[in-house]
């Protein structure tokens, strides 16, 4: 949810990250992700998410994919120091934005790239008590599930890299809904300041037994090929399932493109 692509795509060399050795990787799972416009069924882009322990620490890796199945950007995220608050990386093949939080001895470091060939934007900031980073945000859920099914909100600093800063973001709870035939719980995000009403309200539902997420609506944070924000339905229609380590070593190593096909 958390990682924000700008402008126009450019050109740009392709990126690949390292590829870790498949015994030092445990645990692989994939999960399978399909963003709708939010009215219809256009299918506007696809992702595939990769859960994985490597060197002792929880990692995950996200393809964000054409509706064709290509991918263009890829996010990998450690859940260091704590689940909510992990350090990620995020870049976007189409235009060459980057973001990402990294830790340091000297504490948090959030970088932003606007631009391929641009000059990355750092600071090093301190993350307050119970602070959210990212894809962070999945694990503070859970943690707060309690509180949320007995129908308390729960409002969180969530850490926004392009202004550098966390904001107070808050969770409320909602009614329980049937979803596919899944028991679940249906949650609303938004801004809590005094002017939190000019900020577009998210939805996500969760199932009630495992907690894991079933479906997001709302603005997205990847752009479509004009720049432009887009109002799109992730849904997430299985849970993950086993994975080889083969398979995420070459999800890791996938070139990006650096253009969707119409």
């Amino acid at each position: 949810m958390p990682c924000r692509p700008a402008a126009l795509p450019i050109a740009l060399a392709v990126l690949l990250l390292p590829v870790p050795r498949a015994s030092a990787t445990t645990e692989v799972t994939r999960q399978e992700a399909t963003a709708y416009a939010r009215k219809g069924q256009a299918v506007l882009y696809r992702e595939s998410h990769w859960r994985y322990r490597q060197d002792g620490a929880a990692r995950r890796l996200v393809l964000y994919r054409c509706a064709d199945g290509r991918a263009f950007a890829r996010k990998t995220v450690v859940e260091r120091p704590t689940a909510q608050a992990p350090d990620f990386a995020f870049e976007d093949a189409r235009d060459g934005y980057r973001e990402g939080v990294r830790s340091t001895a000297g504490g948090r470091v959030v970088y932003v790239q606007e631009a391929a060939g641009g000059r990355a934007k750092e600071r090093t900031v301190t993350a307050p008590t119970g602070a959210v980073i990212d894809a962070g945000f999945d694990a503070s859920v859970r943690l707060h599930w309690d509180a949320l099914n007995a129908g308390r909100p729960v409002t969180q600093p969530f850490l926004l890299p392009s202004r550098f800063d966390f904001v107070p973001v808050r969770l409320d709870p909602g009614p329980e809904v049937r979803w596919n035939g899944v028991a679940a719980r249906r949650l609303s995000m938004k801004l809590d300041r005094w002017y939190g009403f000019v900020a577009p309200t998210m939805q996500l539902t969760y199932a009630e037994t495992d907690q894991r997420l079933l479906e997001f609506a709302g603005i997205a944070t990847i752009r479509d090929a004009k720049g432009r924000h887009q109002d799109v339905r992730i849904v997430f229609p299985q849970p993950a399932a086993p994975a080889e380590a083969r398979a995420l070593q070459q999800a890791l190593a996938t070139p990006l493109v650096r253009q969707c096909q119409a």
